[in-house]
């Protein structure tokens, strides 16, 4: 069974009670009239007022989840990379990759799980290049060529060991050690919404992805 965000849960209670609130304060307003009004037309226009009332309110509700109003309250991270390089030694390259990780919205965004990867892009065969542009371009069975993976590092925090205020910046930084046979590389960094974690069905966060030329600056 797949439970809801809290954030969500939290939003539907918030509209649960407005919504309660305001019903009690009709009934208290149509309890109050019960002694002066008597005629059924009089009655009438009441529970039409409350119709109506009811109705704007509901309206009201269903647009701001409509128009997704609550989400300057979600929690967003935008990221950015800087990548380096140099060699050493004869035969390897030592890569540095930083992820910036700003906050750009509202809330507080605590971290609680990362992924940092490298993949390959150059040099790749021929018979690779082929067999990723099927999948992806012919068969559609990928959304992006999926390049082969060197290097994959999952990253896990404390709860409250990494959280960033709101307009605040905070910096990982990732080393790789490579062939200097390699030429081209993506630097791929997740970091997972708190609540959608990576072991959820369907775990939402903020990802980037960056292509550096090794051979560029060597």
């Amino acid at each position: 069974m797949r439970l809801w965000p809290k954030s969500q849960v939290r939003q539907a209670l918030v509209v649960a009670a407005l919504l309660l609130a305001t019903i009690a304060v009709l009934f208290v307003i149509f309890v109050d009239d019960w002694s002066d009004r008597s005629s059924f037309q009089e009655w009438a226009d009441i529970f039409q007022s409350i119709v109506t009332i009811l109705a704007i309110i509901v309206g009201g509700i269903f647009a701001l989840f409509k128009l997704q109003a609550f989400r300057d309250f979600e929690p967003h991270l935008t990221i950015s990379h800087k990548v380096s390089h140099r060699l050493i030694g004869d035969s390897y390259v030592h890569i540095d990759a930083t992820a910036e990780l700003r906050n750009s919205s509202k809330v507080q965004v605590e971290i609680r799980e990362g992924l940092f990867s490298l993949q390959r892009i150059s040099p790749t065969s021929d018979v690779e290049i082929e067999s990723l542009f099927e999948e992806t371009f012919i068969k559609r069975e990928k959304r992006n060529l999926q390049w082969p993976t060197l290097y994959k590092l999952n990253a896990v925090w404390n709860k409250g060991e990494l959280t960033i205020e709101p307009g605040e910046s905070h910096r990982e930084t990732i080393e790789f050690v490579i062939s200097t046979e390699l030429q081209s590389v993506i630097i791929y960094t997740y970091f997972s919404n708190p609540r959608f974690p990576l072991s959820s069905p369907m775990p939402k966060g903020w990802a980037a992805s960056t292509i550096y030329d090794i051979s560029n600056g060597q």
